[in-house]
């Protein structure tokens, strides 16, 4: 038997009337996410800027983030579908690019933005940011999501933190040229 009727639910299926709804919400965001600084050898970085913060008449500069799609979805595999979505640039094992993602085993815990707090389930209010890096040959090129994304520029790491809007993803780009020498001595790449 279909569910009561109300006014956005009927919908003509074959020759039957079904009830179902034609408008599912959104579910809650995961407070879980990743933050993926890319850079160069030459420790510039990427920057995109989002689309949500033109209507507020406000620029919000940032890394690749995004949120687990589950809860057991491990960080590596977040970091990489958040990359591909957001820059076009394929960060998987084995990829064609060159491009070197590493799990820089850094964990934040911050209040999430007001402004976003709807997005969460009630009750949530902090969210944890896992934190890549991901190393790119100069003149990467990037395919930005128009729906998320509206431009992005490449800076050098100290300019890149200033223009962030976020207080987490400037600390991780400050901590760049440190993270980036222990990568290449851990590759061997530097003694």
């Amino acid at each position: 038997m279909p569910p009561k009727r109300t006014e956005a639910w009927l919908v003509h299926n074959e020759r039957t009337l079904w009830w179902r709804p034609f408008f599912m919400p959104k579910p809650y965001k995961i407070p879980q996410s990743v933050l993926v600084v890319i850079y160069t050898a030459a420790l510039d970085v990427l920057l995109i800027r989002r689309a949500d913060g033109l209507d507020l008449g406000v620029e919000y500069w940032q890394s690749v983030t995004g949120s687990k799609d589950v809860l057991d979805e491990p960080w590596v595999v977040t970091a990489q579908r958040e990359v591909q979505e957001e820059t076009g640039i394929d960060c998987r094992t084995g990829n064609s690019s060159g491009a070197c993602l590493l799990d820089w085993q850094l964990e934040n815990v911050y209040a999430i933005y007001p402004q976003w707090l709807y997005r969460y389930a009630a009750g949530v209010t902090h969210n944890t940011e896992h934190l890549f890096g991901l190393r790119v040959a100069r003149g990467c090129p990037v395919r930005l999501n128009p729906r998320e994304h509206t431009a992005y520029q490449w800076l050098p790491y100290y300019q890149a933190a200033e223009a962030c809007f976020s207080p987490s993803n400037a600390e991780a780009i400050l901590q760049l040229p440190r993270l980036a020498l222990l990568e290449s001595v851990a590759s061997g790449g530097v003694a």
